[in-house]
């Protein structure tokens, strides 16, 4: 799949996705230590906060870019391709991501979380906003684990960074939006947008099992890239 198609994916999935976001992580952007600061420095602030989720968000592509080079490297990219992808219609289809909720080690790690946030949120600070922004990146998050799995068939560590913080910006529209205008957005409205995610994910799984099948597609499936053979006759003199 084309670089641009793929960044493209990640973008909408975080702004569509980014109405889940407010579900999920909504209660710490309205609780944000932001003080009684002016609206610039209130930007700032909830800037640095937001980009402190995507700084997370980029760690977590690297390390699953590794896992995904280290496929690409032993030639199984596209059986991953197609697989990710069965994976993506699975956890539509079966509500597979609420499963994971339910995971011990999700809870651990969630209450630790919680746990560090409290003592963040006693002081309001460019730096504490940025933490707080950090940790919020590691909560678990099904739309998160869509986006991992996305990240990971792009085959380099650079490829997997990108496109988790292309994903990480395209869900800070709405969440600047909530934390500036509280709950502006209406149950109705959020809900609307909220039957858009399983749809977006049906359409990038299907991209990405139609880039692991080599169908000669361009930029859709393009064919395997193979090593030419180098002619019998050339010889170094």
């Amino acid at each position: 799949m084309d670089s641009w198609i793929n960044l493209t994916s990640a973008f909408m999935l975080g702004f569509v996705g980014g109405l889940h976001c407010i579900g999920m992580c909504g209660p710490i952007a309205l609780a944000l230590p932001l003080g009684n600061s002016r609206f610039t420095q209130k930007m700032v602030a909830l800037w640095s906060y937001n980009l402190g989720r995507v700084v997370t968000y980029s760690f977590l592509g690297a390390i699953f870019g590794i896992i995904g080079s280290g496929f690409s490297m032993a030639g199984l990219q596209q059986g991953m391709s197609i697989g990710v992808g069965i994976i993506m219609l699975a956890s539509v289809f079966f509500k597979l991501p609420a499963l994971t909720a339910r995971i011990g080690i999700a809870h651990r790690i969630l209450s630790v979380i919680r746990s560090k946030l409290s003592i963040l949120f006693n002081k309001s600070s460019i730096k504490n906003l940025f933490a707080i922004g950090i940790l919020n990146g590691f909560l678990p998050c099904g739309l998160i684990y869509v986006a991992i799995m996305g990240a990971l068939v792009s085959g380099s560590i650079t490829g997997a960074m990108g496109y988790m913080i292309v994903f990480g910006m395209g869900t800070i529209p709405l969440m600047l939006l909530t934390s500036l205008a509280g709950n502006l957005i209406s149950i109705s409205l959020r809900n609307k947008f909220k039957k858009l995610i399983p749809v977006l994910i049906v359409i990038i799984a299907l991209l990405f099992i139609l880039r692991g099948l080599n169908l000669d597609i361009p930029f859709l499936s393009p064919p395997t890239q193979t090593l030419s053979p180098v002619p019998s006759d050339s010889k170094c003199h």
